[in-house]
């Protein structure tokens, strides 16, 4: 049976991590991690792309599981309590993992992530209950969180080129990235993940962006946000300065110049669920 997770969702939750470090096939995907966050923070993981910010962003919503080091969400410890991690988060963007499907709809997306939340989200006592309850009572409370989700995201869905028949492929990438937050955000989860924040977005649309992200943390969320650079004023862990062991790394790990040669987001994605897939 799985864990039994009593944490209000939408209840931000602190963030805390000492000496954390994840190492796969290649070496370390990141080290030397110290993280004190508070609940309802804006944390930014700000590095070069194939630095581990991926990997360290998988890891603090218990998707991978770290090789050394400590670390906590809420009241919840990693790697021991992932189950619990991943029940009280929720990933907004991330390429290779949540991607939108281009031919579905906004309306589409939207539906498809209610009846999955329904399905995993509480025990299934919960569910029976919810079941249970008249079906208008049910759909009511479907609508609200659909609203208040797309609220949040800032996600005005009659702005769009035909309202929620709009099809993913037809959105602008802020818009998408609305999408992808307020799908995030109907499990009202206490932590919430963003990969690629400022990827292909202009000055103006990256600070639109941020501004959000403040204002979903400043509503309760606890927001992690993966970005190439963060504003200054948002609380910052770099992957930048990670350094391989070599009295620890294995022997076909490349030296850190190669690596550092072959970074890009794509491949850190890829290494990212490869190495999910162990844990």
């Amino acid at each position: 049976m799985g864990e039994t997770v009593d944490v209000p969702h939408g209840v931000g939750v602190a963030v805390k991590a000492q000496a954390l470090g994840l190492r796969g096939p290649r070496g370390w995907a990141y080290r030397g991690v110290d993280i004190d966050a508070e609940p309802g923070a804006l944390i930014a993981i700000e590095g070069p792309s194939g630095s581990g910010r991926t990997s360290l962003l998988l890891t603090l919503t218990g998707r991978m599981r770290p090789t050394e080091g400590r670390a906590s969400v809420g009241r919840f410890r990693l790697p021991k309590q992932m189950a619990a991690v991943r029940r009280i988060s929720a990933l907004g963007p991330v390429p290779g993992v949540t991607d939108l499907d281009p031919s579905l709809t906004v309306a589409e997306h939207l539906s498809e992530r209610t009846l999955l939340q329904r399905r995993y989200d509480g025990s299934l006592r919960a569910l029976l209950r919810s079941l249970l309850r008249p079906r208008a009572e049910r759909a009511a409370e479907v609508r609200l969180r659909i609203e208040s989700a797309l609220s949040a995201a800032g996600l005005d869905t009659s702005a769009l080129p035909k309202g929620t028949p709009t099809a993913v492929r037809d959105l602008e990438r802020l818009e998408a990235l609305r999408l992808s937050l307020a799908l995030a955000l109907i499990g009202r989860p206490g932590v919430l993940g963003v990969d690629d924040t400022d990827l292909k977005l202009s000055d103006a649309e990256r600070a639109e962006a941020w501004a959000l992200l403040r204002s979903i943390a400043e509503a309760g969320t606890t927001v992690v946000a993966v970005c190439s650079e963060a504003p200054e004023d948002v609380q910052t862990v770099s992957t930048a300065s990670r350094t391989e062991n070599p009295r620890t790394a294995p022997s076909s790990a490349p030296a850190p110049s190669d690596r550092t040669d072959m970074a890009d987001d794509e491949k850190e994605t890829a290494d990212a669920l490869a190495e999910a897939g162990r844990a």
